[in-house]
């Protein structure tokens, strides 16, 4: 069995950097996914797919960088089944010093319709791209999307042909969270008892969360004899997202018992990489998300709490330090000095440079002082702000004062810097945050479309500090900003500002030719 002669060992193939990013506006800068590949590679990740090469210039450059700086995992680039995608994807990863070309086509009676090819026609292409996948590369990925809507014969058909071709790891994706467990499970059963050279392979499974059942689809799959779990961090993706890296790792450590499979992870690493995913991509984890989520690991029922004091076993199936989450709560104020906030960060997964330090320290002072008591998830907001606001941003926040009340009008004075020049304007509005945003629209010309405006506190009490999420829409560019502070209007323009940071970036990147779908 290819790359894997042990069949206790399931591969994690992480698709955060490609089916991830794929989340509409959850695009990552170049060098948010450097830093971000370079976490999974000490995670222990086995496979990371850093990008779509043929996509743009910007995707061709990051996986080829992220090849170029592995130390451990296979550095995977998507490509359809065509031969300039193919031959882009090798350009990329060839860097790596284990690189994979993955391929796809669509084979449902559905996607074949979009294709115009014929049943024959199509296992004509899918023999021709692999096999040219495979005088490239000796490690090739091939994958037939929408694989659970397939007809069982001609699955079996082109699987076939993918593995004659020379294909090394066959993905069966359920592309639309269509599938239930059972059918997951029995799918692979009968690739394996049908495809000659099934035994010869690695199968893996790709399971979309449409249904909420993506975690249960792939332990399924794994228990019927899949050995790759493609995943993502927080379950990032498409519509309802992926499969949860966290949530497969866990599970199989958690049940080895009923499940005796191994990976190569290091689980104390999930929360700090969960931390960052979120921050970079703009997307919060909802509180009671399993494993990762604040909720977690809290308990408010009196009856959990005792037992948990007693013995934390009673509630908890797994240790918080098994996730890299430390179970104790120091409290930090304004008394606290860099080395006991060196160590808390740390503490919750952010190894923080001299400089960035000094930063951070600065934010946390000023936050001290206007909070009794500074929290676990106020330094996250804290550290989350500082890292979206960015010096190198074409505009920052340098001042907002605002007047609001029982009377209109409500309005805002706002001093943006744009380019390092510092710009003002006093605009009214329909309350605060309207006239903030008004006066932002007065100083950067723009089209964009307002799509989602939230707010949620960090923390308890009137002192808390609140988290604000913007997402602003633009000719099909979509961006995402977050900033928290204690003052909600304040917040609510940092935010604004960065998504609009963000926008220009989405301006500036080169559009996808064609039909770029994702498995």
């Amino acid at each position: 069995m290819t790359e894997n002669s042990h069949q206790d060992r399931v591969l994690i193939f992480d698709t955060t950097l490609r089916d991830g990013e794929q989340s509409p506006g959850a695009t990552m800068t170049h060098d948010e996914k450097l830093e971000i590949a370079a976490m999974l590679d000490e995670m222990g990740v086995d496979i990371i797919e850093a990008g779509f090469p043929i996509a743009s210039e910007g995707d061709f450059e990051a996986v080829r960088d992220i090849a170029k700086n592995s130390r451990n995992a296979v550095i995977c680039g998507l490509a359809r089944a065509q031969f300039p995608d193919i031959d882009r994807a090798w350009e990329a990863v060839q860097h790596a010093a284990r690189p994979r070309i993955h391929t796809f086509i669509g084979t449902s009676p559905l996607h074949r319709d979009i294709t115009k090819l014929t049943q024959d026609e199509m296992v004509e292409r899918i023999e021709a791209t692999v096999a040219h996948a495979r005088n490239l590369c000796d490690n090739v990925q091939w994958s037939p999307m929408d694989a659970t809507r397939t007809e069982h014969d001609y699955l079996c058909r082109v699987v076939e042909t993918a593995i004659k071709a020379g294909a090394t790891t066959i993905n069966i994706p359920d592309t639309v969270g269509y599938t239930a467990p059972r059918e997951s499970a029995k799918l692979i059963e009968m690739l394996l008892e049908r495809v000659p050279g099934a035994d010869q392979i690695v199968f893996a499974t790709h399971c979309h969360n449409d249904l909420g059942m993506a975690t249960a689809n792939a332990l399924a799959a794994v228990e019927a004899g899949a050995r790759q779990i493609e995943c993502t961090i927080n379950g990032l993706g498409e519509r309802a997202g992926n499969t949860a890296l966290e949530e497969v790792v866990m599970a199989l450590k958690v049940r080895n018992d009923i499940m005796p499979f191994q990976t190569g992870i290091d689980t104390t690493r999930i929360m700090g990489l969960s931390r960052k995913v979120a921050t970079v991509s703009g997307f919060p984890v909802q509180f009671n998300k399993a494993i990762v989520g604040k909720n977690a690991f809290a308990h408010e029922s009196g009856i959990h709490q005792d037992g948990v004091l007693k013995n934390a076993e009673t509630f908890e199936i797994m240790r918080p330090a098994d996730i890299g989450l430390n179970a104790t709560n120091l409290v930090m104020g304004k008394h606290s000095g860099r080395a006991a906030l060196r160590s808390k960060m740390k503490e919750l997964g952010y190894d923080l440079g001299d400089n960035q330090l000094k930063d951070v320290f600065v934010r946390f002072k000023a936050l001290a002082d206007r909070k009794k008591e500074v929290y676990d998830d106020d330094l996250l907001a804290l550290m989350r702000d500082s890292d979206l606001d960015a010096e190198h941003d074409r505009i920052q926040v340098k001042f907002l004062r605002v007047i609001c009340g029982t009377e209109a009008p409500q309005s805002a004075d706002l001093i943006l810097s744009i380019d390092g020049v510092e710009h003002r304007v006093t605009a009214q509005g329909d309350g605060p945050v309207d006239a903030t945003f008004a006066a932002v629209k007065e100083l950067v010309e723009h089209h964009a479309h307002l799509e989602l405006y939230q707010v949620h506190a960090v923390t308890g009490g009137t002192d808390a500090q609140a988290t604000v999420s913007v997402r602003l829409s633009e000719d099909g560019k979509i961006a995402t900003g977050q900033a928290s502070d204690t003052d909600t209007v304040v917040a609510s323009a940092k935010a604004y500002v960065n998504a609009l940071n963000r926008l220009m970036v989405r301006r500036e990147k080169t559009k996808p030719e064609g039909n770029l779908a994702a498995i």
